[in-house]
């Protein structure tokens, strides 16, 4: 005679069952990217190379949801710098990261946008640039142009022609709430990523 589970157990059975017929019964697009690199440029100044960018994106719904709800948002752009060797893989010679955080004010009824250099945490101390904006739009306006990542030293790139670039850009969900990281298992809508390797002129400063 089989026996009955503990009520404990029953529960705990009966939400892993609903879980996965709720994940069967959603579509699933896999590596889904929900953005669009439109600008990238390598440039020189006096004191130092820097590169510039420019995505286009929109937020799908289930995320504007969690920043309504005063959840904030993280995201990452990367850049490394390569010198090219004909005889070996090539160099790497810069790289920079930075990090955007973009959340509701309620009280103040504006949006908040912090860049730093560092990743952004409750106990970090870095110096980060605030800006407040009316709308999301205008703040996501800003998060979308990732202006002046300073890579290399002038001195660490030859002169002419092209250098190869990686540029990465993601929606960081790994700094969400543990109770949502758990929840987008599966869920493309989160995937706001884009990356490209190219070869870039090395350009004056404007």
């Amino acid at each position: 005679m089989r026996s009955t589970p503990p009520e404990p157990t029953r529960r705990r059975l009966l939400a892993g069952v609903l879980a996965a017929g709720l994940l069967a019964a959603r579509p699933v697009w896999a590596q889904q990217t929900r953005a669009e690199l439109t600008q990238l440029r390598l440039e020189a100044t006096d004191d130092g190379i820097y590169l510039s960018a420019a995505v286009r994106f929109e937020l799908p719904a289930a995320v504007s949801d969690v920043l309504d709800k005063g959840i904030a948002l993280h995201f990452v752009a990367e850049a490394e710098l390569f010198r090219e060797r004909w005889y070996w893989t090539d160099q790497r010679i810069g790289q920079a990261t930075r990090y955007m955080r973009l959340a509701y004010q309620p009280l103040m009824r504006r949006w908040r946008l912090n860049v730093s250099p560092t990743p952004i945490t409750p106990l970090a101390s870095s110096v980060m640039l605030g800006q407040h904006f009316d709308t999301l739009e205008e703040a996501l306006d800003a998060l979308r142009r990732i202006g002046r990542m300073r890579l290399a030293d002038v001195g660490d790139v030859g002169e002419g022609g092209s250098h190869p670039v990686v540029f990465r850009f993601r929606l960081d969900t790994s700094q969400l709430p543990r109770p949502f990281q758990i929840g987008l298992v599966g869920q493309s809508d989160w995937n706001v990523s884009v990356e490209r390797s190219t070869r870039l002129p090395l350009e004056p400063a404007r």
